[in-house]
């Protein structure tokens, strides 16, 4: 069980894109045929991800290559046009990728991951993490907490680094992972196991302990200068190793080692108490959320040992979802919420300023988040974009009060309309209103057309205006496009949540069939060709539709869906959440009756089903059991399997492939009769 470090690639990754934006004016193009547009909207981001160097001189972002390959560009942004040169590169069978960040002026840390087969014949995400010099030499991998011997158990992660900024060069601390080993005949065993917290030189590797490792330890939370302040732990965790569901988080006051108790949260319920998400060593304080009213609302707490609270934002109507921060401390400068929109209340004046004239800069660009900046805060690393836009990269100059564009999300759409997402509710059978969004496809008139209701993952999610690929997609083919936030999604408190998406499944799913009713009712689709399509949760939305409407929808796509409740839980056995996730889904008659698999001589649409055999979070044995069970059933369904691909399908010539096949699928159920 070993990832492969792969020196960088100059061979195919040479010739990387030239970032800077391409002109605006343009002619016209023509329309894309069904294999140009599943390749143009299948492909992978330009950049996944972005950051700057702490003298904003330099750039690095992480970028596909090849189907599922990835690679690391470093800019230099004194030079036009913008390039970016190799510097790590990683071939995607199983290493990909997933961030890289300036842990140095000229340094670089990179989380590689991989999902790989363990031991014991079960799939599981591992990590380790990469350092490597601007320029690509010097690739190092940081070794895991262990010395000689035999592990007891699995490192699986490289750990997570908790600050970024603790003034020396190079250094970050690093929440790691501790294996106890065993060996015989040797002292040179580590024996520590649990959470600890490292500072690490990512110039030369050098490791020094900072907090040792604790069994019960879930995470730790630093201010932002190298200081830990907080530390998260499960107060029940069982003797086997199963977490509890209960966190209590322990602070530390700036002037004592001890720890006191902050909060404490309990996950196997609705939530109850403070959780902390950043320190501001400034003014002393943790921020944090809290529920308030059945809504997550933010707080802030002193740590001073007094504990005062204060409410920093709550709304009646939706959650508050986290904090904004900036830099490499990680400043919070305000908190984010959702209603129809993304909305964020800066509580940092500056920003909340600079964030409305920048709106003003890019004003068909509403959508604008704040990535890195340097030290100094001097420049800034922004990312603009919108429902028709899939975003560009911005550097902001405080001083001279330049805005540059460096990157554009995606090259292979530069110039193509995209439909424009319009937030809708749908009413549902017991006169609920549903929050929902409507894509139509550019200049449609909305009335007539092939349609699809869309659920989302999770369950505990929810779908967020801006732009979707594979929204954009199905308009692009000519679809009309509804996204419903249907009972069971997160966002909008605890009451809208009710017992999740699968305990509470006939109202989550009673929203889903509504809205494909609404669609109907409103005169956007033509009843004949309706479909569904769903993502993970979003696939059993879409299965256990067709369960229990047989006749509303035509066809239905589920992409790496659960299928069998019962199954689900299993697949967590042995695994330190096993206990939760049983909670989490439940037991009872929900299990047989809300299990599409179970239910599958009911369907009477045709199915086609795709799943990526490395699937960690829904094993691909859901879709092969659903497959299988239609089969016997004498239903029309087809199973597409990509081999060692995991949830994501992250691989540009996977994703077109399976957007061409839905296309057809679609076009020939349709044609069908849906039969």
């Amino acid at each position: 069980m070993r990832l492969k470090l792969m020196g960088f690639l100059l061979a195919g990754l040479s010739a990387l894109p030239v970032l800077a934006q391409q002109p605006a004016a343009a002619p016209a193009l023509p329309a894309f045929t069904l294999e140009q547009a599943a390749k143009a909207f299948g492909a992978r981001p330009d950049i996944d991800q972005m950051s700057l160097s702490p003298d904003g001189k330099f750039a690095a972002a992480v970028m596909p290559a090849g189907g599922r390959g990835t690679v690391v560009g470093v800019m230099d942004l004194s030079v036009t046009p913008i390039k970016a040169v190799p510097v790590l590169a990683a071939g995607g069978d199983p290493e990909r990728i997933g961030w890289c960040r300036w842990s140095g002026a000229r340094r670089l840390l990179c989380s590689l991951y991989g999902v790989l087969r363990l031991d014991n014949g079960s799939l599981s995400y591992v990590s380790r993490l990469i350092a490597v010099n601007a320029d690509g030499t010097r690739q190092q991998m940081l070794r895991t907490p262990q010395s000689n011997g035999m592990a007891l158990g699995y490192a699986l992660s490289g750990g997570s680094v908790i600050d970024w900024n603790t003034g020396k060069d190079g250094h970050v601390l690093m929440a790691r992972d501790y294996v106890p080993e065993f060996s015989t005949g040797t002292r040179m065993v580590q024996s520590k196991e649990g959470l600890g917290v490292d500072d690490v030189n990512s110039l030369d590797l050098q490791v020094a302990r900072v907090e040792s490792p604790r069994l019960a330890a879930l995470d730790y939370i630093s201010d932002g200068q190298g200081q830990v302040r907080i530390m998260a732990m499960d107060p029940e965790r069982s003797n086997e190793g199963y977490a509890s569901g209960k966190t209590r988080y322990l602070y530390r006051t700036r002037d004592k080692k001890d720890w006191q108790t902050l909060s404490e949260t309990n996950d196997a319920g609705t939530g109850t108490g403070f959780r902390p998400h950043y320190v501001d060593p400034v003014l002393d304080v943790a921020y944090g959320l809290k529920p308030q009213n059945g809504r997550q609302a933010a707080f802030s707490v002193s740590l001073d040992g007094k504990a005062t609270e204060q409410l920093i934002l709550a709304r009646p109507d939706v959650d508050i979802d986290g904090f904004i921060t900036i830099g490499r401390n990680r400043r919070v400068i305000g908190v984010d919420y959702e209603t129809d929109r993304p909305e964020v209340l800066y509580t940092d004046p500056a920003l909340k300023r600079l964030a409305s004239a920048l709106s003003k800069a890019v004003p068909d660009l509403p959508l604008i988040r704040f990535v890195d900046s340097t030290q100094d805060e001097s420049q800034l690393l922004l990312w603009a974009g919108s429902d028709v836009d899939p975003g560009r990269y911005y550097i902001f100059d405080k001083a001279s009060r330049k805005l540059d564009e460096i990157a554009f999300g995606r090259s292979a759409l530069l110039g193509r309309q995209m439909g424009a997402m319009k937030s809708v509710q749908v009413k549902a059978a017991d006169g609920t209103l549903i929050p929902a969004y409507l894509t139509l496809p550019p200049g449609a008139d909305g009335k007539k057309l092939p349609a699809i209701v869309m659920p989302h993952g999770g369950p505990g999610s929810r779908d967020s205006w801006g732009f979707d690929w594979l929204v954009q997609f199905w308009a692009n083919r000519g679809y009309a496009v509804l996204q419903p936030n249907f009972r069971g999604s997160t966002g909008y408190g605890d009451a809208w949540f009710q017992n999740n998406g699968f305990q509470s499944w006939r109202t989550a799913i009673g929203d889903v069939t509504d809205s494909g009713r609404w669609l109907i009712e409103q005169g956007i689709a033509d009843p004949a060709k309706l479909a569904i399509v769903g993502w993970s949760y979003g696939g059993y939305a879409a299965l256990q539709s067709a369960v229990t409407q047989p006749d509303l929808f035509k066809a239905v796509i589920a992409i790496a869906p659960v299928t069998d409740l019962g199954r689900l839980k299993e697949e967590w056995s042995g695994w330190s959440n096993y206990y939760l996730q049983k909670d989490f889904i439940g037991s009872g008659a929900h299990v047989e009756e809300g299990s599409p698999a179970r239910q599958a001589a009911k369907i009477k649409a045709p199915v086609l089903l795709f799943h990526g055999s490395y699937d960690r979070n829904v094993g691909v044995g859901q879709s092969q059991l659903m497959d299988s069970r239609l089969r016997a059933a004498g239903k029309q369904g087809r199973l597409v399997t990509y081999d060692k691909l995991d949830h994501y399908l992250e691989d540009g010539a996977v994703r077109e492939d399976m957007l061409t096949q839905s296309a057809k699928f679609l076009e020939q159920s349709f044609a069908a009769g849906g039969k």
